[in-house]
């Protein structure tokens, strides 16, 4: 389906399609050749879960004895041993690497000499590097939950060590490296925008460029690029996928709002007073308060949309593929 086809998309609830069970805050989804969904899980101590194509699921649960206090996986990257390094959105912050039989090691729990807060997300690119996002600095992130305050960060992880490479993010929330491999990408939930920034041959990044602004009641959290030049982007609460086209311009993919909920969040976003409250509001949706999306299938036209409280994946066939991510062999 050329792009020009691709205006009159609009999804109603009845294009979902629906996998997994009794999975707990399956907040990030990631897919391979093979056919496998890996999505973050928040039961039984916490770690990943692998969705088969023939229905079955296998837990991979960090060991007891190895769970820090209150780890709550978020964010994950799937690295090329078959581990995962998962951002532990929980009090005690950091990033670990999980490995199939359970084993759960610390990957970075400090930078700069200070202890790592709640961190939100890890993206391996294709030269081995991690990119790690953390929204706040603050311990109690409500405090964060402000559209005038930008203290998130991202760091990078490569052969010269740990670093913060941006900061001032409004609640720095997923980020990744776009095809060319120029350009990082970072969506701020508080800062409600997508920015980028150059990426130069050290791994430094150049200044920060705002790529796209969203509208009312979108808070941005998960997005992917597709190979036209797109960005899908899924804003929790108000349960909306947008693409962001390649001319700047934005459509709604599927509006999963309640109309109360999204204008009593926008309006406390608007004056200062938004909460944790405002955010789960919108678990009831049929997506669950839609969290993350991920390209799979054997074309890369399945869309699989992670979120903070279904217990189950929805999906939904795209008409553009996603690109070819950088695990996606493994």
């Amino acid at each position: 389906i050329g792009l020009s086809k691709f205006w009159n998309l609009n999804l109603s609830k009845d294009d979902f399609t629906f996998l997994g069970k009794n999975l707990k805050r399956p907040e990030c989804v990631v897919a391979t050749k093979k056919g496998d969904l890996f999505v973050s899980h928040a039961g039984n101590g916490g770690g990943i879960v692998r969705l088969s194509e023939s229905g079955d699921q296998d837990f991979f649960i960090a060991k007891a004895g190895d769970i820090p206090v209150g780890f709550i996986p978020n964010g994950f990257a799937l690295l090329p041993d078959g581990s995962f390094l998962i951002a532990n959105v929980g009090d005690e912050g950091g990033i670990y690497n999980l490995d199939r039989d359970g084993t759960l090691t610390p990957f970075l729990t400090e930078i700069e000499g200070k202890t790592l807060p709640a961190c939100n997300f890890v993206y391996r690119d294709e030269l081995d590097r991690v990119w790690i996002s953390v929204s706040t600095w603050a311990r109690d992130r409500d405090e964060s939950f402000k559209k005038d305050i930008a203290d998130g960060f991202i760091i990078l992880v490569d052969d010269r060590g740990a670093r913060i490479v941006a900061d001032d993010v409004g609640f720095a929330n997923e980020n990744k490296v776009d095809p060319s491999g120029q350009w990082l990408y970072v969506n701020e939930t508080m800062g409600r925008s997508i920015c980028r920034y150059s990426i130069d041959g050290k791994g430094e990044l150049g200044k920060r460029e705002t790529y796209a602004s969203y509208g009312v009641g979108i808070f941005p959290d998960g997005f992917d690029f597709d190979v036209e030049g797109g960005i899908w982007c899924t804003s929790v609460v108000s349960n909306r996928i947008v693409r962001i086209n390649p001319d700047g311009s934005q459509i709604n993919v599927f509006d999963g709002s309640d109309l109360n909920t999204v204008s009593t969040a926008e309006e406390a976003y608007q004056n200062g007073t938004y909460t944790r409250e405002h955010l789960v509001a919108g678990n009831e949706s049929i997506l669950g308060n839609c969290a993350s999306i991920g390209f799979g299938g054997s074309d890369l036209k399945t869309a699989f949309i992670g979120s903070l409280a279904s217990d189950r994946i929805a999906a939904f066939r795209s008409p553009i593929a996603g690109i070819t991510p950088p695990h996606w062999n493994f």
